[in-house]
């Protein structure tokens, strides 16, 4: 039996948002053609990367 790489390790986060600003994240995701997922994972690794500099 062969043995299959990993995946990236996934977790669910949950934070309370405002309705309104959610709705509009996700409305204009949908308009770009990109995951909501995907833009939060690209945001939080620029904060990290800038060291916490927003």
């Amino acid at each position: 039996m062969a043995a299959t790489p990993k995946g990236p390790q996934k977790m669910r986060i949950d934070y309370n948002i405002d309705k309104h600003i959610h709705d509009d994240f996700v409305r204009m995701c949908s308009k770009r053609g990109f995951v909501p997922t995907v833009i939060a994972e690209r945001l939080m690794k620029k904060y990290v990367e800038q060291n916490g500099q927003i």
